[in-house]
């Protein structure tokens, strides 16, 4: 596995779930997997350990001198690509809302890093490459390495995460690569006039796969492609969508440790517990439990649907609910945010930035959570709400129409304000019936999104495309 980030050594979003859950189910599957990623400054040094000392990396004019430390996590080998001159930072890809400049050279160094790791510390059959982070790694095997016979019969997967992150460059920066320019071209790197990472994975790994079946398909769109679908749909017989799944030991509601009370689908008690205390904590009005709770965790971005979210303040006015929010990102969405809880203080709370304990006290404390994306290539968040029996509300897009059905949660299709209250009214008018309600929590608790699930399709990719099965 080929990575930026993984939880939980570095995490920026869903994907370092992916990354610290996969593996570790692959390998319930008899999979030997290791993981390589960069050691960020906050990837303390001294917990890990060398592997491979004085590696040389040729990207661009210049060779760069990189160190492998590793470390074991829940039985999975993880190597750190020791590079302080690229990785010794304070943020993961940018600083303060800004990019680092040098984002091209220091993910083609990841990549040469990894080829260099499968030839050296972990000889594998698969490298499973994800996002543009990571997507270099089939375009430098097919040409500094086409004909290394350490890694001729290595196969190269490409996992998008999310298509709307490219990893785009100014053309200007190509020759940081270490790439003729033979590879700058309409079917390789090349994208109206700039370097693409994710486009040249697209180009060139043996098979290409996406967190669910719905994205997969929702991709080869114009409506889903972001400017890729052509080279997509060109290479459709090497791509599938596999659903992401869910880390239950670590979301679970009967064994998490983050809550004031354990429950279960038998015994729903303790959920009535969180609830309360997560008004508290958000200093909200903890008087009338016959109030829905609805509960958001998210980055704060267009895509995650906020633009809808900012229409229906109202909704909250006519029928009392309450609500309850965690994330960050963008201001104008924090902003807002802050706005509403000042005008309602004991009905609507907003904590901005990252809180993994009280992410897990929403997901147990609300009736329900609030999932209106734009586009949603897989999602977690709707996977948890199922088994901690809060109902989720969503729009019918990717992983979230895969996951969410009529009988568990609140769908719908348009991208639109209207939609959004609509459904939510909906969903609150069934609030009403506690006891179908109920039933309805039930069901989504019974749901099984596990992650071996996930790893048994892909350890079948793994055996087709290896040649073993």
């Amino acid at each position: 596995m080929v990575a930026s980030e993984a939880v939980p050594f570095a995490k920026s979003g869903g994907l370092a779930d992916v990354i610290g859950s996969l593996p570790v189910a692959l390998q319930r599957q008899g999979e030997e997997v290791a993981v390589i990623m960069p050691r960020y400054r906050c990837i303390p040094w001294h917990e890990t350990e060398s592997a491979f000392d004085n590696m040389v990396v040729y990207a661009g004019p210049a060779p760069y001198r990189v160190d492998l430390r590793t470390k074991v996590h829940r039985g999975v080998r993880f190597f750190f690509v020791e590079a302080p001159y690229f990785f010794d930072r304070e943020g993961l890809y940018n600083y303060h809302g800004s990019d680092y400049p040098d984002n091209h050279k220091r993910f083609a160094v990841l990549a040469l890093a990894a080829l260099g790791a499968a030839q050296t510390v972990f000889p594998c059959d698969i490298l499973h490459c994800h996002d543009w982070q990571a997507a270099l790694v089939p375009v430098y095997k097919m040409d500094q390495q086409h004909s290394n016979p350490l890694l001729v019969n290595t196969r190269t997967i490409l996992t998008i995460h999310n298509l709307g992150y490219q990893g785009r460059f100014h053309r200007s920066q190509f020759p940081d690569l270490g790439l003729n320019w033979g590879w700058f071209t309409p079917d390789k790197l090349e994208y109206y006039g700039d370097v693409n990472f994710l486009k040249g994975g697209i180009a060139t790994a043996d098979w290409i796969t996406t967190v669910s079946p719905t994205y997969a398909r929702e991709i080869q769109t114009p409506e889903g492609g972001f400017g890729l679908d052509g080279i997509l749909r060109q290479r459709s017989a090497a791509l599938s969508g596999i659903l992401n799944g869910a880390d239950y030991e670590e979301w679970n509601p009967e064994t998490d440790p983050f809550l004031p009370a354990r429950y279960s689908a038998q015994d729903l008690s303790g959920k009535r517990i969180c609830k309360k205390a997560l008004l508290e904590e958000f200093g909200l009005d903890s008087h009338d439990p016959e109030r829905p709770l609805i509960g958001i965790v998210s980055r704060f971005a267009p895509q995650k649907g906020f633009d809808l979210i900012a229409g229906i303040g109202h909704f909250f006015d006519e029928t009392g609910a309450q609500l309850v929010v965690l994330g960050s990102g963008e201001w104008r969405y924090v902003h807002m945010f802050e706005e509403w809880h000042r005008w309602k203080p004991r009905q609507i709370g907003i904590w901005v930035g990252y809180n993994n304990p009280l992410a897990h006290r929403i997901e147990a404390g609300a009736d329900m959570f609030l999932m209106p994306s734009l586009y949603e290539p897989c999602g977690l968040n709707q996977i948890y709400s199922l088994r901690y029996g809060t109902v989720p509300v969503v729009r019918a897009v990717g992983g979230l129409d895969d996951t969410i059905q009529e009988d568990t949660g609140f769908k719908f299709h348009e991208y639109s304000v209207s939609a959004l209250y609509d459904t939510l009214r909906t969903a609150v008018g069934a609030w009403q019936n506690r006891e179908a309600w109920t039933e309805r929590m039930r069901r989504g608790m019974a749901k099984d999104y596990s992650w071996d699930a996930s790893a048994r399709q892909y350890s079948a990719l793994y055996s087709k495309l290896s040649g073993r099965g």
